[in-house]
């Protein structure tokens, strides 16, 4: 999908997303610790196979939803979220990380995260 946002457009998008965040952040962390129980003691409180797959079932769900907005998916641990925008002509990404309240970061396409900096 080539869907380009425009600053105002992500940011009307991000009070779901962080809605959805915050579901990714609970599923991961119930995912790793059933895992892990399951690994070290045979069992968890958190259930069995089923649970761990209903975990992955819902994590690929919000990332579908976000891929079908055209939403360029950078990582899940943590949550790291590229919006394709152009700005003065030059491609970007609008960037977001878990944890941050609002949409105030881009980059250049060509640099990826280390070359972000704040919105004008």
């Amino acid at each position: 999908m080539d869907r380009l946002y425009t600053p105002d457009e992500a940011r009307a998008l991000l009070p779901a997303i962080v809605e959805d965040a915050r579901a990714l952040v609970a599923a991961r962390a119930d995912m790793t610790e059933l895992a892990h129980d399951r690994r070290t003691s045979g069992s968890s409180p958190l259930g069995g196979i089923p649970e761990l797959k209903a975990l992955e079932a819902r994590i690929e769900e919000i990332l579908s939803g976000w891929a079908g907005q055209g939403l360029e998916i950078k990582g899940i641990a943590p949550v790291l979220l590229d919006f394709p925008a152009v700005l003065e002509g030059v491609s970007v990404r609008l960037c977001w990380i878990e944890g941050e309240t609002e949409l105030g970061w881009y980059h250049r396409t060509d640099l990826g995260f280390a070359g972000r900096r704040p919105l004008p």
